[in-house]
């Protein structure tokens, strides 16, 4: 019997105003790089530069502006955890780059959710594991429409909320991040080289909690476009 060997083509998101579409290559996570969310994790990340994980590219849901979009509820976890984050689309190749040229990389930015398999990460952590089982798994990643840099410029100040089923989760302000995107893409880019395809998702406010099937989240971002999913049940 022959075996058939898959193919697939690199996933992609909405541009908002097009119909153009993203590639996604990889995508990369910074974590705690709001004071308060860092405290409400049991951390302080202002004495700490920032650290990262990792998400595979078809973990992404693309959701277009005005649509809902659909999220299973994920496997072998009881505490699903909402993240609205900002994400950063990279559209030039750079390594070892400086922090007053790291913004020259930055193709576009999006509205985004890291969601987060918690009482699997909190197992890990407390062994002193990587996180991917908490982290990185099917549909980790929704991602609204990404708004190119030209059109909006560089984002570093904004109110960033989530609201689940209508009721206020999480709200904060872009320029509460600890660490800017300029910063965090230098840090990155001396241990990866950053390359057209790229997403950079760049940390949550305070105020993450649990959300279960039939639950409707709405993430938005001032100047982004918004971003809209329903959980549904999983296997």
């Amino acid at each position: 019997m022959n075996t058939v060997i898959p193919t697939r083509d690199a996933p992609t998101v909405p541009v908002a105003g097009s119909e153009a579409r993203f590639p996604v290559r990889h995508i990369y996570c910074v974590g705690r790089n709001y004071a308060e969310h860092a405290k409400e994790m049991g951390g302080d990340a202002t004495k700490e530069p920032p650290f990262f994980f990792t998400k595979p590219a078809d973990a992404i849901v693309p959701v277009l502006p005005g649509a809902v979009g659909r999220m299973a509820y994920p496997l072998a976890t009881k505490n699903l955890h909402h993240e609205i984050e900002m994400v950063v689309a990279i559209g030039r190749a750079g390594v070892k780059v400086s922090a007053e040229h790291a913004l020259e990389l930055v193709w576009g930015y999006a509205t985004g959710l890291d969601m987060t398999r918690r009482d699997l990460q909190n197992d890990m952590r407390e062994k002193k594991r990587p996180w991917d089982i908490g982290k990185s798994f099917a549909q980790a990643a929704p991602i609204g429409a990404i708004t190119p840099a030209t059109q909006a410029g560089h984002r570093a100040r904004g109110a960033i909320t989530l609201d689940v089923n209508g009721t206020r989760r999480q709200a904060g302000d872009l320029a509460d991040m600890i660490w800017d995107v300029a910063h965090m893409l230098a840090f990155l880019s001396q241990m990866y080289e950053l390359l057209p395809g790229d997403l950079v998702y760049t940390g949550t406010p305070s105020g993450v909690g649990p959300v279960l099937a039939g639950d409707r989240l709405d993430a938005r971002i001032d100047g982004l476009a918004p971003l809209s999913i329903e959980i549904v049940a999983g296997r």
